[in-house]
């Protein structure tokens, strides 16, 4: 794949959007406001997962009036996985992290997270406070608990949307759908090195939740054990020398 405009930044910030068209004005407005801030020089690329509620023209709209921000359309909706790996497929940047939409987590913590890329080659958000319900919270605990236990990733949060990472380990992540939930562990398999940092957590004022108890703790107890039947035939080479120009 060809190098892109996101080459001349060092970090692009990814976000996957599917019809949350009521927060996109606000999430415009916050990433404004972050990328003079970020540590380092960055860009956003949104990636539209088939939405149909006019988010994609909302996003097409952004992009003309800021010069740092960037889209991808998806032909279909294709879940949270697949829009990851659009994004880092289409990332030429040094390092690359990803957010939610839905303006639960502030992108003004990736600067929290960004200075321990020099020692980790991924660095993850833990929601403090986490201001979902209690429902919802006991989902996420009993799945998180869950694939610890399977996965021995050592992450407490692996759901919090707010991750930096290097550009590099992100583009051989072995993605499939319901993979996302599993990124720390598919670091590990590539000898890479995990942080955890706290990060601030907001209740979702506008537009609707795309999980629910399937998607939620489920649909996550399933794709351990595809984690499992992959991590036993991961292939994790290095190249040590080469003629190639």
């Amino acid at each position: 794949m060809e190098r892109n405009e996101t080459s001349q930044y060092t970090f692009t910030i990814i976000v996957p959007i599917y019809n949350e068209a009521e927060n996109i004005s606000r999430l415009e407005e916050k990433l404004q406001n972050f990328l003079p801030q970020s540590l380092y020089p960055a860009c956003v690329l949104f990636v539209n997962d088939g939405s149909t509620d006019g988010s994609r023209e909302k996003i097409h709209s952004i992009c003309e009036r800021n010069p740092h921000f960037f889209y991808l359309d998806m032909k279909k909706n294709g879940g949270l996985s697949a829009a990851l790996k659009a994004g880092f497929d289409y990332c030429f940047s040094e390092f690359v992290g990803y957010m939610d939409a839905d303006m639960q987590t502030d992108a003004d913590d990736f600067n929290l997270l960004l200075p321990h890329l020099a020692e980790y080659e991924l660095v993850t958000g833990i929601r403090a406070n986490r201001k979902d319900s209690f429902f919802k919270n006991l989902q996420s605990k009993i799945a998180n608990g869950y694939r610890r236990m399977m996965t021995g990733d050592g992450v407490s949060d692996t759901g919090c949307p707010l991750k930096v990472l290097h550009t590099g380990y992100a583009k051989r992540v072995p993605m499939f759908n319901g993979m996302h939930r599993f990124l720390p562990a598919l670091i590990l398999l590539q000898n890479g090195r995990i942080q955890q940092i706290p990060v601030r957590h907001y209740p979702r004022i506008a537009g609707k939740s795309k999980y629910h108890l399937w998607n939620r703790l489920t649909g996550p107890f399933i794709d351990c054990f595809a984690y499992r039947w992959m991590k036993k035939r991961y292939i994790n080479y290095q190249i040590s020398g080469t003629n190639l120009d």
